[in-house]
């Protein structure tokens, strides 16, 4: 076969492979094939040499010329299959306005976050200012400041996680009271709330770990009634119009001190202890006694939207069920 015959052979190969292309990555290959460097067309300009000198003009021109007319028709048809292309992926990619939208969960305030916002917003708007305080303690700002002598038994109910012999995680947020009146004097109207940490076997009502909003208010003439009433005022903020119940009780810190409650349903909620700041924690601190009182509460936070939401589980709040947070 001669090398024009070659040439018209090789060169219909390529325009049928071309007609043939159904996309432009087939196009990419016929252009490989035929017109790259290695391709069929162009390799046979090395036939130029084994031609006689008067050939070589004429067939080295028309290998150019079959090469001019693919590469033309290779454009046109890749400018095609190219738009079409576009179409296909265009109308994939659609998307139908009429359906409807996809709802997507997203997250929330956990339910005990939710009820300290709510404790903290009650209180400030009663004029109460908050500050947060250490959850690991000094011995003496947990025990020592609260009127706890070293031998009270209540330190058999203070099962402690100590970090060594002087810190420990609180046990109770009380402890915020020693650090408020080394810093201000009276009048004081402050409040502190976060986790508490007990040694407690945990179950369906009892967590080693806990939260607590505590209160201390100290000024000239303050009285139970005081207290009664600001507990109250509190109680209707959070829970509505609820009956309250003071039942005398016994802390350290406090003279008389209270165990407070509400009725939620046909039983009592106890929500913590409260009363008068003791004498002897008022005079450790540089505070007349005869001439301020103060009282002062330690109220649980997390049994206020057990009670709300009718939870019957404390361990639900730390188990991130999802089926559990959803409800809030």
């Amino acid at each position: 076969m001669t090398p024009q015959e070659t040439l018209t052979r090789v060169a219909a190969e390529a325009k049928d492979a071309l007609a043939r292309a159904g996309s432009t990555a087939d196009i990419d290959s016929v252009d490989v094939e035929y017109l790259g460097r290695k391709g069929q067309l162009t390799g046979l300009l090395r036939l130029v040499g084994s031609l006689a000198p008067e050939e070589r003009p004429v067939f080295g021109q028309s290998v150019n010329a079959h090469k001019d007319e693919i590469t033309e028709a290779m454009a046109a048809k890749r400018a095609e299959l190219a738009a079409t292309e576009r179409i296909a992926r265009l109308a994939a990619d659609a998307v139908d306005v009429t359906l409807p939208g996809k709802g997507h969960w997203v997250g929330g305030w956990h339910p005990i976050t939710r009820q300290m916002q709510a404790v903290k917003t009650a209180l400030i708007s009663m004029g109460y200012s908050f500050a947060e305080y250490p959850d690991i303690e000094h011995y003496h700002y947990n025990f020592e400041t609260l009127n706890y002598p070293p031998d009270h038994p209540a330190f058999d109910e203070q099962m402690s996680f100590y970090i060594d012999d002087n810190h420990l995680l609180r046990t109770q947020t009380t402890a915020f009271q020693a650090h408020v009146m080394e810093a201000r004097k009276p009048p004081i109207r402050a409040a502190t709330i976060g986790k508490c940490y007990r040694y407690e076997a945990v179950d369906a009502t009892h967590s080693h770990t806990f939260h607590q909003v505590d209160l201390l208010a100290v000024d000239e003439g303050l009285t139970l009634a005081d207290l009664k009433g600001t507990f109250a005022h509190l109680v209707r903020i959070l829970f509505g119009e609820v009956e309250i119940r003071f039942r005398p009780d016994f802390f350290p810190f406090v003279e008389p001190g209270v165990e407070v409650a509400i009725r939620w349903g046909d039983r009592w909620l106890e929500l913590g202890g409260a009363g008068m700041v003791h004498p002897n924690i008022l005079e450790s601190m540089g505070i007349d006694s005869e001439r301020y009182t103060g009282f002062a509460w330690g109220l649980g936070v997390d049994r206020m939207p057990m009670a709300k939401y009718g939870i019957d589980d404390i361990r639900l709040f730390v188990e991130n069920d999802l089926r559990f947070l959803r409800q809030f």
